[in-house]
């Protein structure tokens, strides 16, 4: 018997504003409203309602359907502000009994990297979002973009998690399966990895001509499901997916719509929840000193930290966290931690080929290259940066 865990995150960043070097020391706003709204108002029409509404009919039509999803506190307070039918769409799924939450970072940042204190305080401004919305304290802990190493492991188990989310990648599986139960080495965490093989197939190849296996059906990748030996298969995927990356008319949503039906057909696989894999007996604990994460080939920090713009617009963020916190301002500190979004460096990215086209993907509504990317963080950086000074001597 396989157990399918199909989860995905739903995210969105706050986008900066064209902010003009002239402008630094004005105190204008930093975000950019009205991006920000149409963005999130398309992508709710034409992937999160319609997404939610069919998993909501699968979860009352197939008793043994389940899902797992992870969202931000960036998503969450958008949603709230821009589109509250999806916040509305997303506990009548929870009313079914068919969703397992995964937490997150609440900004969807690099909050491990910058300090143990801001990285427990993101985790548990998240967990509260949680506890107000949807009445549930998650168990399962997924990083963002499923960044990890052994000391992230030990900080999910700090704060009371039971299991954790990474990339089963061959950096640290060498020749074992993703799809066995590992423990976290160094604690008692159970480390629930991606498949990221299966999970791709649906995320990027479902509408490439140019794949030997295109074009993707439901019962096709039932048939593969039914082979798995291992005794579960996680599929992770951006939400979006589903109607946004791979548009209506690729079929993506009509494959959603029949792979529970196709699933049925087949007596070894069942669907569960990622907190149901907890009861499997680990058969080894994992090694993993180094930084591993769901991004690009390299499935590394290189998305965020590769080159020398991110390193440093990342350095320069990180070492404003004494002073904005000294300021006890809640708008100060709500700022900086929206700039520290992952996404900002992931913009400035200047990789080539297949990573690139992705990263250009997410650029393109923002920047026209990596370059702007970094001059207009480091130009709103620095008014941030004297709105904290002033705010200091104020204080003193």
């Amino acid at each position: 018997m396989v157990k399918l865990g199909f989860s995905a995150v739903l995210h969105q960043p706050w986008r900066i504003r064209k902010f003009n070097f002239l402008e630094i020391g004005q105190g204008k706003n930093y975000f950019d409203e009205e991006l920000n709204k149409s963005l999130f108002k398309r992508i709710s029409r034409k992937s999160y309602l319609p997404t939610l509404k069919i998993m909501t009919e699968l979860a009352e039509d197939h008793k043994d359907f389940r899902i797992n999803l992870s969202f931000t506190g960036s998503f969450l307070d958008q949603a709230e502000r821009y589109r509250p039918k999806v916040l509305t769409a997303l506990k009548e799924l929870n009313k079914t009994g068919a969703l397992e939450i995964a937490a997150e970072t609440y900004y969807h940042s690099l909050a491990f990297l910058v300090s143990a204190g801001e990285f427990d305080a993101q985790v548990k401004l998240h967990l509260k979002k949680m506890k107000e919305l949807f009445n549930v304290r998650p168990v399962i802990f997924r990083n963002t973009e499923s960044f990890y190493n052994n000391d992230v492991a030990k900080a999910a188990e700090r704060l009371g998690f039971k299991g954790i989310i990474t990339e089963g990648s061959e950096k640290f599986l060498g020749w074992r399966s993703p799809g066995h139960p590992y423990r976290a080495d160094g604690t008692k965490l159970m480390l629930l990895l991606r498949n990221y093989r299966m999970s791709d197939d649906i995320g990027f190849r479902f509408s490439a001509p140019m794949w030997e296996e295109y074009p993707l059906t439901a019962d096709k990748y039932a048939s593969w499901m039914s082979a798995v030996s291992d005794p579960y298969v996680m599929i992770y995927i951006d939400f979006e997916t589903f109607g946004e990356h791979h548009w209506p008319e690729t079929g993506i949503m009509e494959f959603l719509r029949h792979l529970p039906s196709e699933m049925s057909k087949y007596s070894n696989v069942s669907w569960v929840k990622l907190s149901e894999l907890l009861k499997l007996k680990p058969v080894d604990s994992l090694d993993i000193p180094w930084f591993v994460s769901w991004a690009d080939v390299d499935r590394d920090l290189s998305a965020w930290l590769g080159n020398r713009m991110q390193q440093s617009a990342f350095n320069s963020h990180k070492s404003l966290e004494a002073d904005v916190k000294k300021t006890a301002d809640p708008e100060l500190l709500e700022t900086w931690r929206k700039l520290g979004t992952s996404d900002h460096f992931y913009y400035m990215s200047t990789k080539f080929a297949g990573d690139e086209e992705v990263h250009n993907y997410f650029r393109c509504e923002v920047y026209s290259s990596p370059y702007e990317a970094f001059s207009n963080y480091m130009n709103i950086l620095q008014d941030f940066k004297l709105a904290v000074k002033n705010k200091l001597a104020r204080v003193k």
